[in-house]
C-alpha cells in the first residue's frame, strides 16, 4: 500500500502557489484495509475516505469507462492492482497528473511539468473526450493562470465535444458551478474566451457568446468582468456586471440566462435590478429627491442597504470597466453620491414620523417617504436638483 499526494497540490506547489488542499491517492489497498486503519468512507461514487487524523482525501486507485453521455455516465473499478499511472492518465490535463510519494519524488508520466514550464494546458489522453465538465474546468484554469495557452489539439478535441452535444448533457447546477469559480478567478475573461473559442459559451450563454463574437463588444464585456474581478468584488457583483457587459439589451437577456443556468437567488436578484435601473442610476447626479427616494424604494435600499452597494459596484464595473480611457483612482460620482444620500433617508425616524400621523394610518406610507425625501434634499449633491 503506497499514498500519493496528486493534482492541484503538486501542481500549485510546483508553480511556487500557496498549497490550499491536498487530495491523496491510495494504490495497492482495499477498501477493508482503509476501514481497518481507522479512514472515515465519503465518496457516494467511488471509494474515498478521510484520514483519521487530518481529515484529508484519500482516494483508491482507479479506472473509469464511458457508458453514457455527460458527466456522470461512468463506471468506476478499483482494486489492489490498478496502477498510479492507471489512475493518472484518467486524469484531465497534463498539469494535473502528476503525483509526489512520501520521499518527495515526482511520477511524471504525461509530461505535466514540461507543460508547467512552457505555461500549456493539455488533455492527458482521448479520455478528457469522456467528461464535458472538463471543458468548463480547463476554462476555469485559464481563468486563474493567465499566461498559459490552450494546446491547439486540446482545443480541437474541446470543439469535438461541443460538436457532439456533450456540453448539452451537463445539468445547470454543474455548469453554474464551474463559471462561478471561474468568476472568482483574477482573469475571468480568460474563461470566457476559451469557452467561446471551442464553441461551448453558444451553448452555455448564447445572449453573450452573441456578443462577444463582435470586436469592439468583446473587448469591453472582457474589461467589465476583469475589473470587477481587479477589485475583488463578491460573486453576485461580478455575476451583475458580466450580465451588464450586454449592453442596453435591459431585463430580458438576463432573465434568460438566470433561468438556463438555475443561478442562485442573491446573483440572480442582484442582476436583475442592475439591468433594470442602470439608466436612473448612471444620471443619479440630474434626479430629483423625490425620483432617489422611489429608486431606493424600488431597490429594497432601506431593508437591504448591502444589497444596494452591491448594485452600484456592478453598475461601476460596467461603466469604469467597459471605457477602456475611464479614469482611474477616482470615485464613480453616481456611487458616493447615491451613497449618502441612502444613508440620509434611512436615518430618518420612520416610526417616529408613523406616530404623527396619529390614527390615519393610510398618511403613513406618503409621510415616511416625504420625510425622506426632505431628507435626501440636503445629501451631497442632491441638494440643487429641482423636484
Amino acid at each position: 500500500m503506497k499514498t500519493y499526494i496528486v493534482g492541484g497540490a503538486v501542481r500549485d506547489e510546483l508553480l511556487g502557489l500557496p498549497v490550499k488542499d491536498r487530495d491523496h491517492v491510495v494504490v495497492g489497498a482495499t477498501p477493508e484495509q482503509m476501514l481497518a486503519r481507522g479512514f472515515r468512507p465519503v465518496g457516494k461514487d467511488f471509494p474515498v475516505f478521510l484520514h483519521p487524523e487530518t481529515q484529508e482525501e484519500y482516494a483508491l486507485a482507479r479506472t473509469e469507462r464511458k457508458t453514457a453521455p455527460g458527466y456522470r455516465g461512468f463506471v468506476f473499478h478499483t482494486a489492489p492492482e490498478v496502477t498510479l499511472e492507471d489512475d493518472l492518465v484518467r486524469r484531465d490535463l497534463t498539469i494535473n497528473a502528476i503525483a509526489r510519494a512520501d520521499d518527495g519524488s515526482l511520477t511524471d508520466p504525461f509530461g505535466g511539468r514540461r507543460d508547467l514550464a512552457a505555461r500549456v494546458f493539455r488533455h492527458v489522453s482521448d479520455a478528457f473526450l469522456e467528461d464535458p465538465v472538463r471543458i468548463l474546468r480547463l476554462a476555469r484554469f485559464a481563468a486563474r493562470f493567465a499566461d498559459f495557452t490552450v494546446a491547439p489539439e486540446t482545443m480541437a478535441l474541446m470543439r469535438k465535444m461541443v460538436d457532439a452535444g456533450e456540453v448539452d448533457a451537463l445539468v445547470a447546477e454543474r455548469v453554474w458551478q464551474e463559471i462561478s469559480r471561474g468568476l472568482m478567478e483574477d482573469k475571468p475573461s480568460r474563461m470566457l474566451a476559451v469557452l467561446r473559442e471551442c464553441g461551448a459559451l453558444a451553448r452555455i450563454l448564447p445572449e453573450l457568446d452573441a456578443l462577444w463574437g463582435q470586436p469592439a463588444t468583446g473587448a469591453r464585456i472582457a474589461r467589465v468582468v476583469d475589473y470587477a474581478a481587479k477589485r475583488g468584488f463578491a460573486l453576485p457583483v461580478r455575476f451583475a456586471a458580466l450580465m451588464l457587459g450586454l449592453g442596453q439589451a435591459g431585463r430580458s437577456p438576463v432573465d434568460a440566462a438566470c433561468e438556463r443556468l438555475k443561478v442562485p437567488t442573491d446573483c440572480r436578484d442582484l442582476a436583475v435590478m442592475a439591468a433594470r435601473e442602470q439608466d436612473k442610476v448612471n444620471r443619479a447626479g440630474s434626479l430629483a429627491p423625490d425620483a432617489v427616494v422611489t429608486l431606493f424604494e424600488c431597490c429594497d435600499g432601506f431593508r437591504k442597504p448591502e444589497r444596494f452597494a452591491q448594485m452600484l459596484a456592478a453598475l461601476e464595473c460596467a461603466v469604469r470597466g467597459g471605457a477602456p480611457d475611464a479614469p482611474t483612482g477616482q470615485p464613480w460620482p453616481p456611487g458616493p453620491l447615491l451613497l449618502a444620500a441612502l444613508g440620509a433617508a434611512r436615518a430618518v425616524n420612520a416610526g417616529a414620523v408613523a406616530q404623527s400621523c396619529g390614527d390615519d394610518k393610510a398618511r403613513i406610507p406618503a409621510a415616511v417617504h416625504a420625510a425622506r425625501v426632505g431628507a435626501v434634499r440636503h445629501a451631497p449633491g442632491i441638494a440643487d436638483a429641482a423636484d
